[in-house]
């Protein structure tokens, strides 16, 4: 799978852009600031219909615009498909494939797949929960997109319990009882929902457990493969039979109605798990997290995305590989060990700032990013 051509309108720097990509490593070098980052989030934006910088789509359109198009030429098992999505903040994205109009953007996500590395991939190691739970379900959409709307559906059902909880807690005689009455209801869904994201989640970390041992043991020195691990934990205690996931979550909200109420949350669900990431081996483990010098979690957080990068390699399709401006974080040998690491990808993409960050093996095709504009480098 690769991009062979990627128009721009009014999204982020760039009024209008095309540009002309190929198969294996692409390099877009400029200082910081000229836009060159732009170029690789369009692409991953078509990938999952979200950036990895912003959490919303207003900052991705231009100062001035009031709608962005991004459109890629994405060549897979050698078709050619047109996607095509336009931002529109306020209200609704409109998506086409083609040129036919697609019922829902959510249905883009998935047909082009990406693996971005970026600097504040750090936050994998370092950062809240809400951060891994991310990780996770964004790479759980890209394998499975319909659980793109399961997860959207999560969302709409704890944000409307949240909202009763807080009504509850505060409410008297017969409204208080109405809103009880109401909860149970919600509860079901969440129940339904959560037991469906959960499971699956569960699933993504057992298939991503050996991926990771590996790619560990790729780019950390001196590791092995069983060094690094990751386990899921859960808000609850899970039941011995996984069929009774949705049981044990409503058994859950139950015993935990008055706690949710005093404080007006949710408690229970999805949205309060974590992945836990270690590292050691035998009964020496200790969590990266407050532990792990600062290359033992960079390592981490590299493996984390390599190990997702294979996990969709071995689902049958070779994903586009986005680095954005991580060589500068890395020592020689790790550029050099990442570098042989990727470089069997059907297409590369590559940001840095100095074109000496950049390995040898990924050199490739190079474009200078100056001035807004993009130029191939001769």
């Amino acid at each position: 799978m690769h991009v062979a051509h990627l128009t721009l309108h009014n999204f982020r720097s760039y009024a209008d852009l095309d540009v002309e990509l190929e198969p294996g490593a692409t390099a877009f070098i400029g200082r910081n600031g000229q836009g060159k980052t732009n170029l690789v989030e369009a692409i991953d934006y078509l990938s999952r219909l979200s950036s990895h910088r912003v959490a919303s789509d207003a900052p991705l359109v231009k100062a001035g615009a009031d709608q962005a198009l991004i459109r890629a030429a994405v060549v897979r098992a050698g078709r050619t498909a047109i996607l095509e999505v336009e931002l529109n903040p306020g209200r609704a994205n409109r998506a086409r494939i083609n040129k036919s109009p697609l019922p829902r953007p959510r249905e883009l996500i998935g047909v082009v797949r990406t693996v971005v590395f970026a600097p504040d991939d750090l936050t994998l190691v370092k950062g809240d929960p809400s951060d891994r739970r991310k990780f996770l379900d964004d790479l759980l959409i890209l394998r499975a997109p319909r659980l793109a709307g399961v997860r959207s559906d999560y969302d709409r059902i704890l944000k409307q319990r949240n909202s009763l909880l807080k009504t509850a807690g505060i409410a008297r005689g017969d409204s208080r009882e109405t809103a009880l009455s109401t909860l149970a209801v919600w509860d079901l869904q969440l129940a339904s929902i959560g037991a469906e994201l959960l499971a699956a989640r569960l699933r993504l970390v057992d298939d991503l457990r050996p991926y990771l041992g590996k790619a560990y043991e790729a780019v950390a020195r001196g590791a092995n493969r069983d060094d690094a691990e990751i386990e899921y934990k859960p808000s609850f205690e899970l039941p011995a039979d996984p069929s009774g996931l949705e049981e044990a979550l409503l058994a859950e909200l139950e015993r935990r109605r008055k706690d949710e109420l005093d404080r007006g949350i949710s408690l229970v669900g999805p949205h309060r798990d974590e992945l836990v990431l270690t590292l050691g081996n035998g009964d020496l483990r200790l969590p990266v997290k407050g532990y792990a010098s600062h290359g033992e979690s960079w390592s981490f957080a590299l493996a984390m995305r390599l190990a997702s990068y294979d996990l969709l390699r071995a689902d049958g399709d070779d994903p586009i590989l986005v680095l954005d401006d991580v060589f500068a974080e890395l020592d020689s040998e790790r550029r050099a060990q990442l570098a042989d690491l990727v470089a069997g990808a059907e297409q590369v993409l590559v940001t840095a700032a100095v074109a000496a960050d950049v390995p040898a093996s990924l050199q490739g095709i190079r474009f200078v990013v100056a001035d807004g504009e993009v130029r191939r480098d001769a």
